[in-house]
């Protein structure tokens, strides 16, 4: 029996199919290929319910809608690298949700506690963050169409990624929670400080990225690593606005280091110090590969 629905396509129609006015090849589509795209629609449940939440007053609940909303996004792209269920549907689906939990929910949070104490300059702070979340994500749909990139491109990103900026951008939130005042002063410093964001996600400024370390764990480290690990959640839990604080301003303070590494290695030094031989930093890399989430 014929439903109004279309046809699902993980990885859309071809020519014939439109020729010949046919849904896809497979009658039924394997449960794995949903999982992916199941997970990226609960992340967007969160994003827009950490919003309705923010102007009900929950600021706290808001906030952590929209950090499991970023969870959810992290987690979708590599349960379908692990389930083999990437597709260009689930791709699309990705990116689109990115601009609600990463740029419209951080910055209608981030007005509804603070920026309005600012008025027009605090709307104006929310809307700049999030046209440069949507231009951050578009160009990394750019670049990730690419057939080939740069070495340094598998150990950098170019400009803070979109997830680490909806973390970064939702300080004055945290401070404010933790009984910083918030008066027109404030709105003013945090609209200032949101613009600020703004311009690091579609800055070409090099931020490390931790992709590229290949390899594991040493034995004698691996003890230690799941320590820190296990410390780090537990303050996490018992004093969540302190430690995405300090997390926070260790991850603005890591961006100078960053940069000069990547100025030291790939940069004008390296190529003067390589002489004839730039190959090292514009060696082709395939990137055939799957998007990496945390990139966008």
């Amino acid at each position: 029996m014929p439903t109004p629905f279309p046809p699902y396509d993980p990885n859309g129609l071809d020519e014939s199919d439109h020729d010949e006015g046919r849904g896809p090849r497979l009658r039924e589509i394997p449960f794995r290929m949903l999982i992916p795209n199941l997970i990226t629609v609960l992340a967007i449940c969160a994003g827009m319910t950490g919003i309705r939440l923010a102007f009900e007053n929950h600021i706290q609940l808001a906030v952590a809608m929209v950090l499991i909303a970023a969870f959810l996004d992290g987690v979708d792209g590599r349960v379908a690298r692990l389930l083999k269920a990437q597709s260009k549907f689930g791709a699309q689906m990705d990116s689109l949700a990115d601009i609600i939990n990463f740029g419209v929910a951080p910055a209608l949070v981030l007005y509804v506690f603070i920026l309005d104490q600012a008025r027009s300059f605090g709307w104006i702070a929310a809307i700049v963050f999030a046209v440069a979340a949507g231009l951050r994500l578009a160009r990394f749909n750019v670049i990730s169409e690419n057939t080939t990139r740069s070495a340094w491109q598998s150990y950098y990103f170019v400009g803070v990624p979109a997830p680490a900026g909806a973390l970064l951008v939702l300080l004055p939130v945290y401070l404010g929670i933790m009984g910083v005042p918030i008066d027109r002063t404030t709105g003013f410093a945090a609209s200032a400080y949101t613009v600020f964001i703004g311009f690091l996600l579609v800055s070409r400024v090099p931020v490390f990225s931790g992709k590229g370390i290949s390899g594991g764990v040493r034995r004698d480290l691996v003890m230690p690593f799941i320590l820190v690990a296990v410390v780090y959640v537990s303050l996490l839990m018992s004093f969540t606005w302190e430690t995405l604080t300090v997390t926070a301003l260790a991850y603005l303070a890591s961006l100078p280091f960053g940069a000069r590494a990547w100025s030291l290695k790939y940069g004008p030094k390296s190529r003067q110090s390589n002489g004839n031989n730039p190959a090292a930093a514009t060696e082709p890399t395939s990137s055939t590969d799957s998007k990496d989430d945390a990139e966008k």
